[in-house]
Order: structure tokens, then sequence, then C-alpha cells
């Protein structure tokens, strides 16, 4: 299989793209700290939410092609124009389930004696996480318990019941339990953890849990 990349979907090497080098850098994370005169460890803020936040992912992407500068100039053209300076989901042939979205920016650069052109994309402000391409749908009809399998981005499903029933789950050490009448809701409260998250459903109607994964 070619090495490739797809931009909204559009594959790079049919427009005649061939992919040298990819970056897609682990995001280092938010951290913050502050020394104290006299205390031997400073104070640390990775986790001053809870949980750790991380920086805009960056990355980069360098592609060739052989040809005239005509042909060159073309296809540059037509890679800048649909997608320089656009908020872009990008995928790799390797992973492609997943997508990472940011800007991107795009330089060029044709060497005239060998006949070789290259194209450079890089991208500064892309999401910290990388999604799943599928919405993730689980659902129970009826009362019992339903396990759902989350990656490892904590994500807040839309949940969906068609009538009136009552929901229990526990976070860490703390319980919750909600009665939701028929129709769509977001609970805050309600985040998918990584890994394995267990509701217990109350009801005789359909529960349907709707979101979408991601990881690092």
């Amino acid at each position: 299989m070619t090495p490739d990349i797809k931009l909204n979907g559009t594959s790079v090497a049919s427009m005649g793209w061939l992919r040298e080098t990819v970056s897609f850098p682990v995001p280092q994370s938010q951290s913050n700290t502050i020394v104290v005169p006299g205390r031997n460890s400073p104070i640390r803020y990775t986790e001053a939410l809870g949980r750790v936040s991380y920086q805009p992912r960056s990355f980069s992407l360098t592609f060739s092609m052989l040809g005239t500068r005509k042909r060159y100039d073309q296809m540059v053209a037509e890679m800048a124009n649909r997608y320089a300076g656009q908020l872009i989901k990008v995928s790799t042939s390797e992973e492609p389930e997943l997508y990472a979205i940011g800007t991107l920016e795009i330089s060029s650069e044709y060497d005239p004696l060998l006949g070789r052109g290259q194209l450079m994309i890089s991208c500064e402000d892309a999401d910290s996480y990388r999604y799943h391409n599928e919405e993730t749908i689980v659902n129970l009809t009826g009362s019992g318990t339903l396990i759902i399998e989350n990656d490892f981005m904590p994500v807040v499903p839309v949940i969906t019941i068609s009538t009136e029933t009552a929901l229990s789950w526990t976070i860490g050490s703390d319980s919750f339990r909600k009665s939701l009448s028929a129709g769509t809701w977001t609970l805050p409260e309600f985040e998918l953890q990584a890994g394995r998250n267990t509701v217990t459903i109350q009801g005789s109607g359909t529960t349907t849990f709707r979101f979408r994964e991601g990881r690092l």
C-alpha cells in the first residue's frame, strides 16, 4: 500500500503527490508550576482541573513530485486554493480510522535542475486529540446495566430516550442518579472516562448514547 494522506477525505496521492515524511508528535501537556521559597517541591498545576489538559497539536507533512515547472505550479495552486488557511480533517493511511483537525498552512519549492518539486503542509493549532471517523452509538431497550467502552478522551455523550427513564452511574467515588423524560439530553456530569463505563437504566423504552471517541 502506498503511504498516503487524506484531507477532508480526499487522497493527496490521487492529486499526484508522493508522501515523503509525516510528523505527528504527541501534544505537550498544559503545565504550570510555582516555586515556593523554602519548599523543596514546586506546586504543580498540571491537573488543577482534575485532569491533564494538552497544548494544541502541531504536525507537518512533506510531499514531492517529478515534472515540469508548469505542472508543479498547477499542482501547488490546486492544493493552496483548496486547503491553505482552511480548517481541515487530516488522516493517514496507517490509521485511517482516526483524523486530526486543524488549520493548514502550505509552502513549496521547486528544483529546476532535478525537475523535482516539494510541498510542505504544516499545522500549529490542531485539536489535542485525534478523533474517530465514526460516531459510537450504544443503546439498550428496557431496564438493565449497560457497559459503554470509550477511548482515551473523556467525552459527554448525547442521550436519547423514548420514554421516562432513570439513569444511575458512578464516577470515581461520586454516585449520580437522574430521572429524564422522553427526548434528547446532554448531562455534563455524565462524562465517559477511558475504558469501561457502567450505567444502570430503569425504564421501558430505548435509551441511546451517541458520542465521538478520541485519543492523543
